[in-house]
């Protein structure tokens, strides 16, 4: 069969459709990925034929880390919260308009179409408009339920989530009627989500249900529409992990520090808050660059900073991780029994960290507020022998990388083909 799959963001957004890509190409399937410019060769890299769409990534990412980080300091400053609003929005409709011209060149003929998280309304256009089924691989839920914070009553989460769907909707719709007239479609008449469950549409869930409890529950009305899978991640080898677990076994496990693929501000006055608050405690740390340039760091004897590392194989050396909250990452530190600590800025992650919270293994708070102080008393809560204990007891209950990788190909697999007998 022809699959084409579609992701967009930076590489931790892009990773679950080249993992489920990846072992399709395997099982004989003729596996096309679209992703942007900037992370096509990510996507070769793992073996895998790859188109360029929409604009580059890392810009859009890096405007949204400054604006949630002003937002997040100084939300009284409305008129350069405005302009960078007005940037995304400006941005967001020209990578639109060039997402849904690539994907009905290259999805013509194609047996099923599957789009990422990111940017989705593109591939529910065309796929509408070519009449082939759509997959939806979601690393969060992001569909209407009750279950969005532990402490807030179902009935006022689905509230909030449904109005900010319709509101995202009506802000867009003019724009993205403009391309759906150019695939000859009609105006859309409700949102994109509503639209892609009314075609029936797989939308498969790539985190463990026992992140947001209830869900599965709730969802159940979809009659297996939304199966959960667990997380997608790659856990390929890097060029530092031999070096990373040397430094790690000359010495006592260390804390290790990561923020993802969007660069951080201050580098070098993040590496002093860490090697500040790691040396109040006594513990060594390890500072994964991801995305951010820490050549011009200060260097320090107790933390060692790295390029990429295989999360899997480094994790569960470490006395706890302190990272973004992307939904990788927290799969990962699940996976390897480790406590950890979010400190997040885009408006998905704090929604994890509440949920790590609920589980009793981890804590949360604002990158933007964070202080030495701060962090000192963050650490010393997640060291507590309580929070690794009982990391250690969830651990297996998590969906282990390779299963989650075969029950997502296998149920794309068998949507395909029943969509394609109907």
């Amino acid at each position: 069969m022809k699959l084409v799959l579609s992701s967009y963001g930076g590489r931790g957004d892009i990773e679950p459709a080249v993992v489920v890509g990846r072992e399709l190409l395997r099982r004989g399937h003729d596996v096309r990925m679209v992703v942007p410019p900037n992370l096509v060769g990510f996507a070769e890299a793992a073996g895998l034929s790859a188109v360029a769409y929409g604009l580059d990534s890392k810009a859009i990412l890096e405007l949204q880390w400054r604006y949630f980080t002003l937002y997040g300091r100084t939300p009284w400053k409305l008129k350069e919260l405005n302009r960078m609003a007005s940037e995304t929005a400006q941005f967001a409709e020209g990578c639109w308009a060039e997402m849904t011209r690539t994907l009905a060149s290259v999805a013509q003929g194609a047996d099923l179409l599957l789009t990422g998280l990111i940017f989705e309304q593109p591939a529910a256009n065309v796929a509408e408009a070519y009449d082939i089924p759509l997959v939806t691989l979601h690393y969060f839920p992001y569909r209407v339920h009750g279950q969005l914070l532990p402490l807030l009553p179902a009935p006022l989460s689905r509230l909030a989530m449904a109005t900010n769907e319709w509101t995202a909707w009506r802000g867009t719709r003019k724009g993205e009627d403009v391309q759906r007239r150019e695939l000859g479609l009609p105006a859309a008449t409700s949102s994109a989500p509503r639209r892609i469950a009314g075609r029936g549409s797989l939308e498969v869930q790539a985190y463990d249900e026992l992140v947001f409890p209830g869900l599965g529950r709730e969802w159940g009305k979809w009659d297996g529409q939304r199966p959960f899978v667990g997380a997608l991640a790659m856990a390929s080898p890097t060029d530092s992990d031999e070096e990373v677990a040397s430094w790690i076994a000359a010495g006592t496990p260390p804390i290790f520090f990561g923020f993802g693929s969007v660069p951080i501000g201050s580098p070098a006055d993040t590496v002093a808050m860490i090697a500040a608050a790691c040396a109040q405690l006594g513990e060594r740390a390890i500072v994964g660059a991801g995305g951010t340039d820490y050549s011009q760091v200060p260097q320090y004897d107790h933390v060692k900073v790295v390029g990429q590392v295989n999360y899997a194989t480094i994790f569960p050396t470490c006395r706890a991780v302190v990272h973004h909250g992307g939904s990788g990452t927290v799969a990962a530190c699940l996976r390897a029994g480790v406590p950890q600590l979010v400190l997040w800025t885009l408006p998905d992650q704090p929604f994890f960290a509440a949920q790590l919270k609920r589980l009793k293994v981890g804590a949360g708070r604002r990158f933007s507020t964070t202080t030495e102080k701060s962090l000192v008393k963050d650490l010393r809560r997640i060291l507590a022998p309580g929070y690794a204990a009982r990391a250690r007891e969830i651990a297996p209950w998590m969906t282990s990388r390779a299963d989650a990788v075969v029950a997502a190909a296998d149920r794309v697999e068998e949507f395909a083909r029943v969509k394609c007998r109907a």
